[in-house]
């Protein structure tokens, strides 16, 4: 059965409204689009308050139109400045003359391990495990139906803020739209870009915004780590403002988002005549003398996140670098890893429409909207049936 969502995402320089379907032959085809810059957000808010309705007016808008489609309701992506990680380990003992995990095991650890958290202002909206362990078996996913006496557990939940989503729901009723679910972006985004075999021995995905660098870390299916940091791409096309005189516009279209980290001395970035102001030309050596103390800066606090992340990581661990505020240079991602000793790789590319790191958190929503709702579509769990469907269905609920 064909199953059509909209989704609405909050970026820090643009809000992005899709609707999406899948078919036989894609799992998410995206219809309509619409995207409407904005000023964004910090963690303790909108920069414009004045101006967010508007925004999400013609984002969504733009979508219909798009779409040829009318949006009545729609999902809303949480950014991760507005959400949070808990994980939690629990053990269940398992009973009976011939104990074997059971479904009923499985939500007694998600019940307990929820038990373990304490905080308060947030809306729980993602619960997936990281692992199983029957007694002293290997980490799994499907643990139910193994004999053992014990079952061992690590939960990721994603609690949103409150606030947020009290705040956005508020405005797309004044606009005329029904919210009909509530997901946190980070754990659709890394399930997305993030390959399963590199979740399976640990992987770290790094979506450098325009005012915000996300860092996340997953283990299997789960986001076991996420550190929302205050500082983006659109930090160095202020820098280049300044030191180039230049305005944000020329900074960031002639120059920051033309800027190769590959070492080619012999490059110029060309800015034409503009309001008064002649043609200038800048050579690589200028141009890296701002920019990269800047993305020096923004390594520093990706290490600086991962070290106080409690987290094991190693040789087998693996990096990802995504997102619009360093998406587009070239050698970027070898830069930034290069500075604190770890091999960062480009995230791939998962779609075949949209697929700019820019979108890459919006893209991340729409899939991960979609898998839920597919999986509240199929049967329940059941002794011989896929565990980790019925995680899914816990996202969003």
């Amino acid at each position: 059965m064909k199953t059509t969502v909209a989704a609405i995402d909050f970026g820090t320089s643009k809000i992005v409204t899709l609707v999406a379907e899948n078919s036989s032959s894609l799992r998410c085809d995206i219809v309509g689009v619409g995207v409407a810059a904005y000023d964004g957000f910090m963690d303790d808010g909108w920069n414009a308050p004045g101006s967010v309705n508007d925004c999400i007016r013609a984002s969504i808008q733009d979508a219909e139109r798009q779409g040829r489609r009318k949006i009545h309701k729609i999902n809303v992506g949480v950014p991760a400045t507005f959400t949070r990680v808990y994980c939690k380990e629990v053990t269940i003992e398992l009973k009976g003359t011939d104990p074997r995990v059971s479904a009923a095991d499985v939500r007694q650890a998600f019940k307990e391990a929820e038990q373990k958290i304490q905080q308060t202002g947030g809306i729980k909206v993602h619960a997936t495990p990281a692992w199983f362990v029957v007694d002293n078996g290997k980490k799994t996913l499907t643990p139910v139906g193994k004999a053992g006496r014990e079952l061992r557990a690590m939960i990721s939940f994603v609690y949103a803020d409150a606030r947020f989503i009290e705040d956005v729901s508020n405005r797309l009723k004044d606009l005329g739209y029904d919210v009909d679910g509530v997901y946190a972006t980070a754990p659709g985004e890394m399930t997305l870009f993030l390959p399963d075999e590199d979740r399976d021995h640990t992987a770290v995905l790094i979506d450098v915004g325009y005012l915000t660098t996300d860092v996340m870390v997953a283990e299997g299916d789960a986001l076991v780590y996420m550190r929302s940091i205050d500082i983006g791409g659109g930090h160095i096309t202020a820098d280049l403002t300044d030191g180039l005189d230049l305005t944000m516009s020329q900074a960031e279209g002639k120059v920051k988002r033309l800027y190769s980290f590959l070492g080619d001395e012999e490059k110029t970035y060309e800015v034409p005549a503009e309001d008064g102001q002649p043609a200038r030309s800048f050579t690589q050596k200028q141009v890296a003398a701002i920019v990269e103390p800047r993305v020096e800066e923004i390594a520093e606090l990706i290490k600086e996140a991962l070290d106080k992340s409690g987290i094991r990581l190693g040789s087998w661990t693996t990096y990802y670098l995504t997102g619009g505020g360093l998406g587009y240079n070239r050698g970027a991602a070898k830069f930034l890893g290069s500075h604190i000793g770890l091999t960062i790789k480009d995230a791939y590319k998962r779609t075949a429409k949209m697929n700019e790191p820019p979108y890459s958190s919006a893209l991340g929503l729409v899939d991960l909207i979609i898998d839920t709702v597919e999986t509240r579509n199929r049967e329940a769990v059941t002794v011989g049936g896929r565990v980790a469907d019925w995680f899914r269905s816990l996202i969003g609920g």
